[in-house]
């Protein structure tokens, strides 16, 4: 024995789309030699990539089940839509492999409990597509936190201010819709697109009590601008059995773009992170700073691969639990009301047709600063909100 050992055989499925930005993390990770990319799986034509061209000897497959029983890849990455996510994963560690799952997960915690159990019998590993985890930035900001910088903490928000065309919606069967052929899809911006913003948030909770915060009361007011299923602007608070509120305030209908703030409130000051770009303003700081370094998903789940007890996953499917049990509980929460009118301007052309719904940003950044909601606010549309209490 030389100890020298081959790299890992890594599948993709779901390589068109967002898929495509998984291509480009596994090209150079392939060319180094540190995986091996055996197969790709759509079940459309492989779209060209000149990032991360398809390498010579890759399979392509239109079938994930051929994929796994021709390649036997020992990690596969899960691209698809969030529905067909538990029923592929199954079926990828029934062939033994280990997984990257795009967020959602999965879109109950019933399914998030069965696909616990199904990682335990197969005894494999599952690290989730919040890739802002990975985020030095978050660290730094955690890191403050744990030294005291900002006193007792008493709040915790977010706003993010996306803007999607009517392409967007076009994309897909199940984009923009609650349910699908009789499945839940709950493709809405809290769960999909502004996903992240809820998760950082859940993650800095969690960072404050040193243990998976659980929820135990969501309010929620949910709107869209446009004839779909699922809300395009929503404002959600939640309560947990112990620690500050979180109150997540996003739309992807704004008149003008914020990336993505969490704002950490204090007694000795406040701190703000960007999350998509790793900007950070603490408590004493003049200016906001960049604080470079990322993580890579994939590159940590190929290490904690090699040594487990060393390298801790980033976003191991337990850390995604409270994410799940927000998920679940807005399965239950009423349509969100349509807004329309005088409140929505257009603009644009065709799939690129975009609408803006008026002040909403503002709206937002009151609800965000205030921890509380539209109609708590009187905004003149907003609607009654829907509260759930939670098992947590």
């Amino acid at each position: 024995m030389n100890g020298v050992t081959s790299p890992p055989r890594v599948a993709l499925i779901g390589a068109n789309g967002h898929g495509r930005s998984h291509r480009r993390v596994i090209a150079p990770l392939h060319a180094a030699g540190r995986l091996r990319l055996v197969a790709l799986v759509d079940v459309r034509p492989v779209e060209d990539d000149p990032v991360a061209p398809v390498p010579p000897g890759v399979g392509v497959f239109t079938d994930h089940r051929a994929m796994l029983a021709a390649t036997r890849p020992e990690v596969v990455v899960i691209c698809t839509p969030p529905h067909t996510h538990l029923t592929i994963a199954r079926d990828a560690l029934a062939t033994g492999a280990d997984l990257l799952l795009e967020k959602p997960p999965v879109l109950s915690l019933a399914e998030h409990e069965e696909l616990t159990w199904a990682l335990a019998a197969a005894g494999r590993v599952a690290q989730v597509g919040f890739q802002s985890l990975g985020s030095a930035a978050l660290t730094a900001l955690t890191d403050a936190l744990a030294a005291g910088r900002l006193g007792t903490v008493t709040g915790i928000s977010t706003v993010a201010a996306w803007q999607r065309p009517d392409d967007y919606y076009a994309r897909s069967p199940w984009a923009g819709r609650r349910s699908l052929n009789g499945q839940p899809v709950l493709d809405g911006a809290l769960v999909n697109p502004l996903a992240h913003a809820v998760m950082q948030c859940l993650a800095i909770a969690e960072a404050l009590g040193g243990a998976t915060p659980r929820p135990v009361t969501i309010e929620v007011e949910r709107y869209r601008v446009r004839p779909i299923e699922v809300e395009d602007t929503a404002v959600l608070r939640v309560l947990f059995r112990a620690g500050p509120p979180v109150l997540v305030a996003v739309t992807l209908a704004a008149e003008e773009f914020v990336a993505g703030e969490v704002v950490v409130a204090g007694t000795a000051g406040q701190a703000v992170l960007e999350y998509p770009t790793d900007q950070l303003r603490l408590p004493g700081d003049v200016v906001t700073r960049r604080v470079p370094g990322r993580q890579g998903l994939l590159e940590n789940l190929l290490a904690h691969r090699v040594d487990p007890s060393r390298v801790p996953l980033i976003a191991p499917l337990a850390r995604t639990a409270p994410f799940t049990t927000l998920l679940d509980a807005l399965r239950a929460a009423p349509e969100p009301r349509l807004l329309d009118g005088d409140l929505v301007t257009t603009v644009g052309d065709g799939g690129q047709r975009i609408r803006h719904l008026r002040g909403v940003v503002d709206v937002l950044r009151r609800a965000a600063e205030r921890g509380a909601l539209p109609s708590e606010l009187a905004v003149p549309w907003a609607a009654a909100s829907y509260r759930a209490e939670l098992a947590g």
